[in-house]
């Protein structure tokens, strides 16, 4: 399949060029810092941003996308389900 966008390099301003599962861990790291995170099941997020700062995200209905770059996705404070990394 031919893609119109395959000579450009990706920016931040560009839709994602790859998505990977997250299964959420109180220490490991994500395989890349994200650009967004896509819930699939209503819960809260716990995420440690690209610029360390730890939060959680209460009550996201499913099929919120989150325009974070984040690192971590802990599992202690995370009951969101079906989560996707998107860089």
């Amino acid at each position: 399949m031919a893609d119109r966008y395959s000579n450009r390099e990706p920016s931040m301003e560009g839709p994602a060029v790859h998505a990977f599962s997250i299964v959420p861990h109180d220490t490991n790291a994500l395989p890349e810092t994200t650009r967004a995170i896509y819930v699939g099941g209503f819960g809260a997020l716990r995420l440690v941003l690209a610029s360390g700062t730890e939060i959680t995200f209460a009550n996201l209905p499913a099929g919120t996308a989150l325009p974070v770059r984040a690192t971590h996705v802990r599992a202690t404070g995370t009951s969101a389900t079906d989560i996707v990394g998107l860089v």
